[in-house]
């Protein structure tokens, strides 16, 4: 005698794989409440889906919380999540990476306002720099430290590194 088969197979997800899927979406939305806005700016976010993580992020009861993230949840249902997964892990795994590229360029500001003729490893690795632009920027920055003014300059030196490190490609090594 043959076992009966109870599952069907009609092509379509079971009740059990929707739940689990609506799960996902949710703790996918609680994970989106949970990052700063700078952070949520970096993903790209439909409208709908950035305005209701908005409005659940300022929510402190439990239970409101909780339904609002259920209707995040709800919302995602309606769009695609991949760019949204690819984004947190962006933010989450990879930021890593990110973060030694930035202190190797911190690193590089420093050995640069100690020291001008760094300016000429500079044009080695990004032959399309501006050395005069940035050799102002750096007496400018000295002339903020000597005098305790706000680090403006010092700040867009730190810009100009992170914009030719980014179009050249060229990592920064010490």
């Amino acid at each position: 005698m043959q076992e009966e088969d109870f599952t069907e197979n009609t092509g379509r997800p079971s009740k059990t794989k929707k739940k689990q899927a609506m799960h996902e979406l949710q703790d996918l939305g609680a994970e989106l409440v949970e990052l700063s806005t700078g952070q949520l700016k970096r993903i790209n976010l439909p409208e709908n889906i950035y305005e209701a993580v908005r409005e659940c992020q300022k929510i402190t009861a439990h239970g409101a919380r909780r339904r609002q993230i259920m209707y995040l949840g709800k919302l995602m249902r309606s769009t695609d999540e991949e760019p949204i997964r690819a984004g947190l892990a962006l933010i989450r795994g990879e930021s890593s990476a990110e973060t030694a590229r930035l202190h190797r360029l911190e690193r590089f500001r420093t050995r640069l306002l100690e020291d001008e003729s760094v300016l000429a490893e500079i044009s080695a690795l990004w032959p399309s720099v501006d050395l005069q632009h940035l050799r102002q920027l750096r007496r400018n920055a000295l002339k903020e430290q000597e005098n305790n003014k706000p680090p403006k300059n010092f700040r867009a030196i730190f810009q100009v590194l992170q914009e030719l490190d980014k179009e050249g490609g060229v990592h920064v090594a010490e």
